[in-house]
């Protein structure tokens, strides 16, 4: 209709150039006109294109639409329309776009020959303070012949460990509690939890681990994992021997 109406506004003004000639003033509404509605025209293209992707469920790609609709073509009824849902479709949008970071800070391995067996592993790095990965990795691991463990690893010469030493965890920002750890034999620069049933347990139920260990060079450190996004899925049981 706006579109129409700037069709025949200009209709109008050329047949008064033809008498006498459009004003500046005829020239500069007929210019608005017409802009306000092929501006008018795009939004409800964006708005359609909006709706296909709420259709696919597209959330990310909806609410980005969305917002440029907002943004781009403000007092429009396009506008009018995704405003009713925008805020609580950014939000979920947020919410998946975390999601998938969780997840994909995880690495998954399975069916590797390792030797003595097969090995299946889930392993994640700690997240420094300003997002990054550091270089200490959490490892879960079932080796067919070695069986379950859960592991510290990082870059020689390793970690502070004499015996069965404690090493803090906290869950969710709560009371660090102690945990049992040791070095392995063999001189990797690796610390082992001793409890890894209960340490699984508790992972697949936190959001973030912290733990605090000693290294031999670096002294203490407090090592971040955000593990909300492991998907215990990815990290099957080995086959039973029987």
């Amino acid at each position: 209709m706006a579109l129409r109406a700037a069709m025949l506004l200009l209709a109008g003004l050329a047949l008064v150039g033809c008498q006498q000639g459009p004003t500046a003033a005829q020239r500069e509404a007929a210019a608005h006109a017409q802009a306000a509605a092929q501006r008018l025209e795009q939004s409800q293209q964006e708005l359609k294109l909006y709706h296909e992707m709420l259709a696919r469920k597209d959330i990310q790609l909806a609410a980005s639409l969305g917002q440029q609709i907002e943004q781009m073509y403000p007092g429009t009824p396009a506008a009018s329309t995704v405003a009713r849902d925008l805020p609580a479709l950014t939000a979920e949008a947020a919410k998946q776009a975390q999601a998938r970071r969780l997840a994909a800070l995880w690495d998954y391995q399975t069916g590797v020959p390792m030797e003595g067996g097969t090995q299946n592993t889930a392993s994640i790095n700690a997240t420094r303070s300003d997002g990054t990965q550091g270089t200490i990795q959490l490892i879960l691991r079932r080796h067919s012949a070695w069986g379950q463990s859960v592991y510290l690893y990082g870059q020689a010469p390793g970690f502070v460990c004499k015996g069965i030493c404690r090493v803090p965890v906290s869950v969710d920002g709560g009371k660090p509690q102690g945990w049992a750890a040791y070095l392995p034999p063999t001189g990797e620069p690796a610390l082992f939890i001793k409890d890894d049933a209960r340490f699984i347990r508790l992972l697949e139920k936190s959001r973030v681990l912290e733990m605090r260990v000693d290294l031999k060079q670096g002294g203490t450190r407090m090592l971040k994992f955000e593990v909300a996004g492991f998907n215990p899925a990815d990290f099957p049981a080995l086959p039973s021997k029987h």
